[in-house]
């Protein structure tokens, strides 16, 4: 296993609150992006093999300067079997819930009650992610059965599709828009990432890339995927016990729109000794990972010459959380707004938001 020298001494992942209420599995949190911001109290959403979604806020209690999240809605009695994904539109009022009962729900927040809209049918079989496109305009789904799905959100809350992805020969584990772009990535069983837009004139989607072995990709199952805060770059995990970061110098605009090509920029190898179920890139930069040895790791760029390679980047582990649960950490996600802010999920049914501090007490920068 790689050397933890890079770990910063003055860093601590410090615990805010753990959250409770779940009965099984939570799979996956997600933030809603507009929340937190300008006095609005934040808000995050989590899903589980309860069959559950549940929205939590985070109200401050008078007289003190602790957060204090609690349960504000249980989203119950419509999916039949767990919810393994959920995702929030740009604007923060619509939530997209992802099930192995094949369907993936739309439910509008109306003034703090949630009302299940929509219901989209399609997939054979379990629906594994769900992902809005930058705009809110589309949405994207996979699952199971090897296909990627792509919505087009029509007026009124109806949503048509307009395009079924057949490319990967395996279970689709996630998808994830560019945060500029309309551009899909699918993260898969078979090994591969692939990137898909629009091709040509046409509405007709296509695949622009594959990320494979034959590029340096993944050797194993690849679990999730997230850009960082410009889109030039992307972060992926995998069975395959590492991390791999991808780069696209070339300005995504002036290609066609096709963002692209993605290269292969390094491998975070030899921290994990377990497989890697969820990454994500905070806006200042930090990568966040959780795994199946119930650790939390944090990773940055590597600006030290004597560490990095002459070839290019590499980046380093700065902060390990041991036994952040107790089970499997299946999610990692970092606040939109408040970068040093962290939320997770776990085998173990519990959520925990974390907080990146200095030890002298003074909070990671802003």
């Amino acid at each position: 296993m790689q050397s933890e020298n890079n770990l910063d001494e003055s860093l601590q992942l410090r615990e805010v609150q753990e959250l409770q209420g779940h009965t099984d599995t939570v799979w996956a949190v997600a933030w809603n992006p507009v929340t937190g911001i300008g006095g609005a109290p934040s808000m995050l959403a989590s899903c589980s093999g309860d069959k559950t979604v549940r929205i939590w806020e985070n109200t401050p209690t008078p007289n003190t300067t602790s957060p204090s999240w609690a349960c504000k809605a249980v989203l119950e009695e419509t999916h039949t079997r767990t919810v393994r994904s959920c995702a929030w539109s740009p604007n923060g009022k619509l939530l997209a819930t992802a099930s192995f009962d094949a369907t993936t729900a739309i439910w509008e927040n109306v003034g703090g009650d949630f009302e299940c809209i929509a219901s989209l049918e399609g997939h054979e079989n379990e629906v594994k992610s769900v992902s809005w496109s930058a705009s809110g305009m589309l949405l994207a789904t996979c699952g199971r059965d090897k296909s990627v799905w792509i919505w087009e959100v029509q007026p009124g809350n109806e949503f048509e599709c307009v395009s079924v992805l057949q490319g990967h020969t395996q279970d689709v584990k996630m998808v994830q828009w560019h945060p500029n772009l309309d551009i899909l990535v699918s993260a898969s069983y078979d090994n591969s990432i692939k990137v898909w837009a629009e091709d040509g004139d046409g509405d007709d989607w296509a695949c622009m890339q594959t990320l494979g072995n034959s590029v340096s990709g993944h050797t194993s199952t690849v679990w999730s995927v997230s850009f960082n805060s410009s889109g030039d770059r992307m972060v992926s995990c995998s069975d395959d016990l590492t991390l791999m970061v991808w780069d696209t110098s070339i300005n995504p605009a002036e290609r066609s729109g096709n963002g692209g090509p993605w290269k292969h920029l390094c491998t975070i190898s030899g921290y994990h000794d377990r497989t890697i179920f969820s990454v994500h890139w905070s806006r200042n930069g930090l990568i966040a990972s959780g795994a199946s040895d119930d650790c939390i790791r944090i990773f940055s760029e590597s600006t030290d010459d004597s560490v990095t390679p002459v070839d290019g980047t590499s980046y380093k582990l700065i902060l390990k959380k041991e036994k952040a649960h107790s089970m499997d950490v299946n999610s990692v996600q970092w606040h939109p707004s408040e970068p040093q802010l962290l939320a997770s999920a776990s085998d173990d049914g519990r959520i925990k938001i974390w907080e990146v501090t200095r030890i002298n007490g003074l909070a990671n920068s802003h």
